[in-house]
């Protein structure tokens, strides 16, 4: 196993000091791991059943059927931490491991102000277009910066930050070496 010296905020200054020096460039692409740190979509309050699974009480429960029956014994005089409650559903942090930068992009509009229309031209693929899709993505709209392609989907809503990180133990398998090559 290897094992890393850095800390998790040393990791995470790390490679921002590295991506605002040099910006996020085509050295990272299908080679630079990284773990992925969001917020889920929030849902707010919800009771037990929606929020853990809680079966259903009988149809001809008093006060309530979608509640949990019995919160614990008399003795202990408390509530114990592992019992279904009501509470927050959704908005949570989740650190997503082993991700992969798969493509780096430059915008449509460059330093210039000259509109380039070249960021999804491939070796396979020598078509100039654009990351964006004819009618833009749902909810977003056209992609106009520049942009990361990364492996899997990513929790959360549309335009919500995302923060990348060196990770802190670097996958050494054989898959893990393996340059990626885009062909779409």
């Amino acid at each position: 196993a290897v094992v890393s010296t850095q800390s998790t905020w040393e990791a995470v200054v790390s490679t921002q000091s590295t991506w605002e020096s040099s910006g996020i460039n085509a050295e990272y692409m299908g080679k630079q791991w990284y773990q992925r740190r969001v917020h889920g979509k929030g849902r707010g309050t919800e009771g037990v059943v929606t929020r853990w699974g809680v079966t259903r009480l009988p149809r001809k429960t008093h006060r309530g059927l979608r509640k949990v029956a019995c919160i614990g014994s008399w003795h202990p005089a408390r509530v114990a931490y592992s019992v279904a409650r009501v509470g927050q559903y959704g908005y949570h942090h989740r650190t997503e491991l082993r991700k992969k930068i798969y493509m780096v992009g430059d915008g449509v509009v460059g330093e210039d102000g000259k509109k380039n229309y070249k960021s999804a031209t491939t070796e396979h693929d020598l078509t100039e277009k654009s990351i964006t899709p004819m009618g833009g993505f749902p909810h977003y709209g056209e992609v106009l910066q520049d942009f990361l392609m990364v492996k899997g989907s990513v929790p959360g809503c549309k335009k919500r930050p995302i923060t990348l990180r060196k990770p802190l133990h670097t996958p050494t398998t054989t898959a893990a070496k393996e340059e990626v090559k885009l062909k779409f």
